[in-house]
């Protein structure tokens, strides 16, 4: 199994929905970088569920961090975070442990690993290894805030509902990092709550897209082919269980737009920087980063364990068959993914930025 991700600095997670922990080690760290607990704590809450628009599956995220730090700081050395598994319910797959539920990996999993992957929870597919990347991704959120360079994601449509998208970047993006649903419009951020709500009532679940910006980036980070700044980014994004699309800037907005309508046109801003006066390309000329906001948009689908009959098979004995998932499952990922993005997002635009600027470039 291919589980690291990066060329400078490098992350390999680990562990299963229901085994003993997950994890994550990450690789390339300068030493001297602070590590804040707390914020690492507050970041994991943004991940956890909360409400009735979460799963029922309650874990405290205790993580303990077993190498790569002391007294606060990175050491230089491979750090590992560990979050142990403590609110696990495995009786509840083993009816079905030979049923592949629709939208989920059961049966690719039991033809790639010839029926000894850890089923339980979806083992190294479920999205509770999210829970180590978060962690992980703290520890460089952190790095790069130093570096006043700053992420942060909202729900731009979810269940048919739309937010604003962003408008004065730095403020917006402050607002949605404090927020557990995070959305730029409150009363839109009500209106998906009720719907995701009501869908769940009917046994049934929801997706929807994400809306991420990135502020403070310098231009010049990418490269022009293989690994451009949105390839990248592409790569470790839709790694996300749940994530099926990406597009930058306008994109499949603007397809049908002419050449003089989806052009940025430069200008000098009166500071004497070069900018541009539009944002369709999202920040990127090139596959390098021209110095605007990057912004990209990530389509999470809706959550394939749903308590309505649907068809499958028995892929073990190869009959047809009827399923219902029962168990604890979220009616809605979204508003839990978008942490996970900020999180990968971060470990791409430093993995970028030690590349061009040298490994030592987030702890001077």
């Amino acid at each position: 199994m291919k589980n690291s991700f990066g060329q400078s600095i490098i992350i390999t997670v680990f562990g299963e929905s229901h085994g003993d922990a997950v994890g994550a080690v990450i690789d390339g760290l300068a030493p001297g970088i602070p590590v804040d607990r707390s914020f690492i704590e507050s970041q994991l809450g943004l991940r956890r569920p909360s409400g009735r628009t979460g799963t029922a599956r309650r874990e405290e995220d205790r993580f303990e961090i077993v190498s790569g730090v002391f007294s606060g700081m990175t050491t230089g050395t491979p750090l590992c975070i560990m979050i142990p598994n403590t609110s696990a319910k495995s009786s509840d797959y083993e009816s079905i442990k030979d049923l592949a539920r629709p939208g989920h990996a059961d049966f690719t999993a039991n033809e790639k690993y010839h029926g000894f992957q850890d089923y339980r929870g979806g083992g190294h597919f479920s999205g509770r290894v999210t829970a180590a990347v978060v962690a992980a991704g703290a520890v460089i959120i952190s790095a790069l805030k130093i570096k006043d360079i700053r992420i942060g994601t909202h729900i731009f449509r979810c269940a048919g509902i739309g937010d604003r998208g962003f408008g004065d970047y730095g403020p917006d993006i402050d607002k949605l990092n404090s927020m557990d649903f995070a959305v730029l419009d409150p009363e839109a951020g009500i209106m998906m709550r009720d719907r995701i709500e009501a869908i769940a009532a009917e046994g049934d679940s929801t997706g929807g897209i994400l809306e991420t910006a990135v502020i403070g980036l310098p231009a010049g980070i990418g490269e022009p082919w293989f690994d451009s700044a949105e390839s990248v980014i592409s790569h470790a994004v839709l790694s996300i269980p749940g994530i099926k699309g990406i597009q930058f800037g306008d994109a499949f907005d603007m397809a049908d737009a002419k050449g003089s309508e989806f052009n940025d046109p430069f200008t000098v801003d009166e500071d004497g920087k070069i900018v541009t006066v539009t944002n369709h390309n999202g920040g990127v000329n090139g596959g390098i980063t021209n110095g605007m906001p990057l912004v990209f948009r990530s389509m999470v689908k809706p959550t394939p364990s749903i308590s309505r009959t649907q068809y499958t098979v028995d892929f073990v004995n190869r009959k047809n068959r009827e399923i219902s998932v029962t168990g604890r499952h979220d009616p809605a990922i979204i508003h839990r993914a978008r942490v996970v993005v900020d999180s990968l997002t971060a470990f791409c635009l430093a993995d970028l930025l030690t590349e061009h600027f040298g490994t030592d470039y987030l702890c001077k």
